[in-house]
This record gives structure tokens, C-alpha cells and sequence, in this order.
């Protein structure tokens, strides 16, 4: 089998659709948690309280990498990857391109949801009250995210 044939074959483009799902979207996630984390380690120095409500935003971020594993979880049973026949060219590349409103929207969705929960971080700092606020400005970026899964589970359950 020549590189031309493996990279044509159709469970290999489906595996190559789940991994950059959970690659990418998982990428966003961990750098938008890490950008919460640095904010909030250092509203927590000064006052240790706030760690409950600095972890509840940090969390925020993580989801778009839950999103990617789901999809690639999808794409792997709808392809016979976790049992049954392997899928043509075709479908193999319906797959693949199913796997990618996750894999890009939660790449750029955790980072800018971390952005947003950092913020909120700073005004927890000013004004712990408004902790709600802080949630719901992160929790907007969330929609995009869920709306992209959306699209990569409709897509792969309909090849």
C-alpha cells in the first residue's frame, strides 16, 4: 500500500477527522484554562477566599475539549472504527469534514472564552458580588462552541 492509498483510505481520513477534533478543540481549552489559571493565581495570592469562584470560571474554557473528545467519539463509532466495516474514500472525508466546526470553532472559542473568564477574574477582584455577570460574559462565548458541536454531530450522523 502506497502513502497515496493509506492517506485515501477512508477509516484513516475518519481518524484523522477525530483527532483534530479532540487536537484542536482541546488545544483552545487547555490554553484558555491556562489563561484563567495564571489570572486567578494571582487574585487568590492575595486573598485565598475567591478560590471557589476564580475555579467555577477557570472550568468555563474546558468544555470545548469535552466537545472535540464527543465528536471524535461519534465520528469513531459511526465510522466502524470501534467496531464494525471500515468506511470508503467518500465517506471517510464526510467524516473528516464533519470533524471540523469543532476541531476550528473550539480551538478559537476556548481561547477567547479564556480571555473573557480572565477578565472576569479581575472583577471578582473588584467586586466579588458580580461573580454572576463574570459567568454570563464568559458564557457567551460558550454558544459558538455548542453551536459548532452541534454542526459536527448533525454532519457525522448524517453521512
Amino acid at each position: 500500500m502506497s502513502i497515496l492509498e493509506a492517506f485515501s483510505n477512508g477509516q484513516f481520513l475518519a481518524v484523522l477527522g477525530a483527532a483534530l477534533a479532540v487536537l484542536l478543540a482541546g488545544m483552545g481549552s487547555a490554553k484558555g484554562v491556562g489563561l484563567v489559571g495564571e489570572a486567578a493565581g494571582g487574585l487568590v495570592t492575595e486573598d485565598p477566599s475567591k478560590f471557589g469562584q476564580c475555579l467555577l470560571l477557570q472550568a468555563l474554557p474546558g468544555t470545548q475539549g469535552i466537545y472535540g473528545l464527543l465528536t471524535a467519539f461519534v465520528i469513531m463509532v459511526q465510522a466502524g472504527i470501534l467496531g464494525g466495516a471500515a468506511p470508503d474514500t467518500a465517506r471517510g472525508l464526510l467524516y473528516l469534514a464533519g470533524s471540523l466546526p469543532i476541531a476550528f470553532v473550539g480551538l478559537f472559542s476556548g481561547v477567547a472564552q479564556g480571555k473573557a473568564a480572565a477578565a472576569g477574574v479581575g472583577l471578582i477582584a473588584k467586586r466579588p458580588e458580580e461573580l454572576s455577570k463574570a459567568i454570563v460574559f464568559a458564557a457567551m462565548v460558550e454558544t459558538y462552541a455548542v453551536l459548532a458541536l452541534l454542526a459536527s454531530i448533525l454532519i457525522v450522523l448524517n453521512v
